[in-house]
């Protein structure tokens, strides 16, 4: 490798360093960490060693590929052994080296997920039912280790920052591959920003013009409104400080997505919002009050995302605020959730609700189909409907009374006869609004009817219609 290679991967492996011992070095004993340091200064030699002669389409060292991966996994508070793995995750793959080799040098934590990031390998299957099949595996290694998909996103990002140098039929399939499959899982685990991010870096190559025309619009829109948000900042900070409430104000300018590059037109309040972050919930609604008495707020706007977590766990105050003449989009929320804001499942201080995703994932693998990126989808659109003792339950937007009833329980869902929504007698095929409330009446036997898979839109009611219909044909076909 040239000298300047070199000196730029060296870089690199001393920044990882660094955040490792920055995020974890004072939880860990002195010889630990000694331990720790010497099985990463192990990975990297093999992964040096392993990709030497190796290099990208682009004609860069492989090598750097892996350490970028790792330095995305240092920044976003991940663990040695997950850096471990990010540095090793394709060395199984694309090289001699064998899992069982990666094992027996790092333990099974680490060759646990280089397993989950390695593509699946069967002469004898179809190139579609590879991919399925590495989907699958990916998701059944995060149910008991979430990390790896966490790995797949920094993995899929770095590919798609360094993409250029592919065909663009190929590079096409990758950015649909993301928007279909991780685009919505990074959603599932509370990573808005990174979603976002996989998602504009898709869009990006798939409509490059479009892309170029919303960066246009953004900086037109920047320079317009740049000393008019500057002074409406002033105005809100020296409020906060009047009232000794100390205050981080951020911008955020909407990254490139189909929404909006529709909504892009509407100019300023639709492509910006201000962040406010406080110390303490408590000064949140005080912030929310003290900015209602600075700017007229707009009907119908606010949300409260801290007394009620949106879907994905996000928990912020959102409101919309006429500032003079521009409307402009505020969210609020606390330094400490922020950081779980923009890293969901990986942010220090927080117990992800690995339950509901761990569901999910079941449900995602089950049936009759290796993978279902379809359900994925329509579970990124959500509902949140109560049952009778108010009791929240989280479902696809779309799904009807059906699909609740399977939700609670299959049995109850196998014996489902009608519902009441709201005390009004409906139909199981009745479609739910968000916030309604669910009973499910039952009868004495299964009920069950093929017409259901049109009235079924979750994943585990479509899975479980279709395993009570297979024994059905089967226990028929074994009588006659």
């Amino acid at each position: 490798m040239p000298a300047q290679d070199e000196r730029k991967a060296q870089r690199l492996i001393n920044e990882i360093m660094e955040l490792l011992v920055t995020h974890y070095g004072g939880g860990l004993s002195e010889a630990d960490l000694d331990l720790q340091i010497d099985g990463l200064h192990r990975a990297i030699e093999v992964a040096r060693r392993s990709h030497s002669k190796q290099l990208r389409k682009s004609g860069e060292p492989y090598f750097f590929h892996p350490l970028r991966v790792a330095h995305l996994a240092a920044r976003h508070w991940m663990d040695f052994a997950s850096v471990m793995a990010a540095i090793l995750h394709d060395v199984v793959e694309d090289t001699p080296v064998t899992l069982a080799e990666v094992e027996a040098s790092f333990g099974d934590e680490v060759a646990l997920l280089v397993h989950g990031l390695t593509k699946a390998t069967d002469k004898n299957l179809s190139r579609e039912a590879l991919k399925a099949e590495t989907y699958r595996r990916q998701l059944l290694v995060a149910i008991k280790d979430v990390r790896v998909l966490c790995l797949k996103f920094w993995d899929r990002m770095d590919n798609l920052q360094t993409i250029s140098a592919l065909n663009p039929e190929k590079q096409s399939l990758i950015a649909e591959e993301t928007r279909a499959v991780y685009v919505p899982l990074s959603r599932h685990l509370g990573m808005g920003h990174v979603a976002s991010e996989l998602d504009a870096l898709s869009l990006n190559i798939l409509y490059p013009r479009r892309a170029v025309r919303y960066a246009r619009t953004v900086m037109a829109v920047q320079d317009q409104v740049g000393p008019q948000l500057r002074k409406i900042r002033s105005e809100i900070h020296n409020a906060f400080e009047h009232h000794k409430i100390p205050v981080l104000l951020k911008d955020h300018w909407r990254r490139f997505s189909i929404a909006g590059a529709q909504t892009m037109s509407r100019g300023f309040s639709t492509l910006y919002t201000l962040e406010v972050q406080v110390d303490r919930i408590m000064d949140a609604y005080l912030a929310l009050g003290l900015l209602h008495r600075l700017y007229p707020s707009i009907p119908g706007k606010l949300r409260d995302h801290l007394n009620v977590p949106s879907q994905f766990g996000y928990q912020a105050l959102k409101t919309t605020v006429q500032a003079g003449e521009y409307r402009m989009r505020v969210e609020i929320t606390t330094r400490k959730l922020a950081r779980f804001n923009e890293a969901g499942v990986l942010a220090p201080g927080f117990e992800f609700r690995r339950s509901n995703f761990q569901d999910l994932m079941k449900s995602l693998c089950d049936g009759g189909a290796a993978f279902d990126p379809e359900g994925l989808r329509l579970a990124s659109a959500s509902i949140q409907v109560y049952t009778p003792l108010g009791d929240m339950r989280t479902l696809p937007e779309g799904s009807s009374a059906l699909d609740f009833a399977f939700d609670i329980h299959e049995e109850l869902g196998l014996h489902a006869w009608r519902a009441r929504i709201n005390g009004q007698t409906r139909l199981l095929r009745s479609r739910l609004m968000d916030g309604d409330q669910v009973a499910i009446e039952r009868s004495e036997t299964p009920q069950v009817l093929p017409k259901w898979l049109e009235w079924a839109v979750t994943p585990r009611a479509r899975n479980s219609i279709r395993r009570y219909l297979r024994s059905r044909v089967q226990e028929g076909a074994a009588a006659s």
